[in-house]
């Protein structure tokens, strides 16, 4: 029995590790669509039993609590988000093309997954949340950051800043365009407008000598036009 609800994805994984994988998929599933479509606080530990149809004594034995329930489903679903970016980044030798590339993972991914985007922002509690292993989302961010690491070590991104800060600004404005995408009704794709969305990023986040040659290259096919 678990006393506590564990705080680092180690102890959960470990307290899950007994679970019958098809059950922890129900499981995470039901909280996929409560947890989307009520705030934290409305959500019950039946609720979740009920929705994935097994009994709330089963899902007290491995979770013991609706915060590992919420937590350890944002680990699944974010180390998806992690892999997928990965595997997006294969045989793309571009820096400008990487980083556009990880911005486009970033909102697609969150276009198909819009019940996970509307838990972080509507279901999440912050001060809970950042007390936890997966706030960190150690394998997500160390894609993210990694990118940026390389394009500043590079001279292709400002150096005025840190890793962290220049993810801090490419994550808010995905943040505030998923936010968005979501009250306006999901009215437009929202990986359709990353490339818009990821140019006023670059003019933010390009050193000096990178703008230029980005200027140079956007306007080289003009010149060859006007021949």
């Amino acid at each position: 029995m678990i006393d506590r609800y564990p705080k680092t994805t180690a102890e959960r994984e470990k307290a899950l590790a007994q679970i019958d994988p098809e059950t922890r998929r129900r499981i995470e599933d039901a909280a996929r669509v409560l947890f989307a479509e009520r705030e934290f606080h409305r959500v019950k530990l039946i609720d979740i039993a009920k929705h994935a149809r097994i009994s709330l004594q089963t899902l007290y034995k491995y979770y013991g609590s609706k915060e590992t329930v919420l937590f350890a489903s944002l680990d699944t679903w974010l180390s998806t988000l992690a892999r997928r970016m990965i595997d997006h980044l294969q045989g793309i030798e571009n820096f400008r093309d990487r980083l556009r590339k990880v911005f486009w993972v970033l909102l697609d991914y969150f276009e198909r997954n819009a019940e996970v985007a509307q838990i972080i922002l509507s279901s999440v509690y912050l001060n809970t949340w950042r007390e936890d292993d997966t706030f960190r989302q150690a394998e997500l961010m160390a894609v993210f950051l990694g990118v940026i690491q390389e394009g500043r070590q590079a001279g292709i991104l400002s150096t005025a800043v840190d890793e962290v800060e220049i993810s801090d600004f490419i994550w808010g404005v995905a943040n505030r365009a998923v936010a968005m995408w979501l009250m306006r009704g999901q009215r437009h794709g929202l990986a359709e407008r990353a490339p818009l969305l990821f140019n006023m990023i670059w003019r933010g986040i390009a050193s000096d000598a990178a703008l230029v040659e980005t200027l140079n290259a956007d306007t080289e096919p003009q010149r060859l036009a006007q021949k």
